[in-house]
């Protein structure tokens, strides 16, 4: 026999879906620790008050939630977010090429040639 198989890898059959994340974590270096969150992405909560004789078909009562057919779960780790807000410069702001407005009037272009 050419190859070793471990106990966890399959033949047959695909990883289930607990299976792919736990792979994907270890590939990630994600620890046990970690703030992991799950959101849900491609969905609509809807901010219109509709009438007493609103359209069903189209129109969604207030503040009812809808999935998209493409709607998707998003994972984050946020104990390892690079994400930082922006912060105030500590000089001022002098930039190498300052903008200076050019007139957009064309007639006033051929004017001066």
């Amino acid at each position: 026999m050419n190859g070793s198989l471990e106990p966890e890898d399959r033949i047959l059959e695909s990883p289930t879906i607990t299976e792919q994340l736990s792979k994907l974590i270890d590939t990630f270096g994600w620890e046990v620790e970690d703030d992991i969150v799950v959101e849900v992405g491609g969905t609509v909560i809807s901010g219109i008050h509709q009438g007493e004789n609103y359209n069903k078909k189209w129109a969604t009562p207030y503040g009812v939630r809808k999935y998209n057919k493409d709607a998707f779960i998003v994972i984050k780790n946020k104990s390892r977010s690079p994400v930082e807000s922006s912060k105030s410069m500590d000089r001022e702001h002098k930039p190498q090429h300052p903008y200076t407005p050019q007139s957009l009037n064309i007639s006033e272009e051929k004017k001066t040639k």
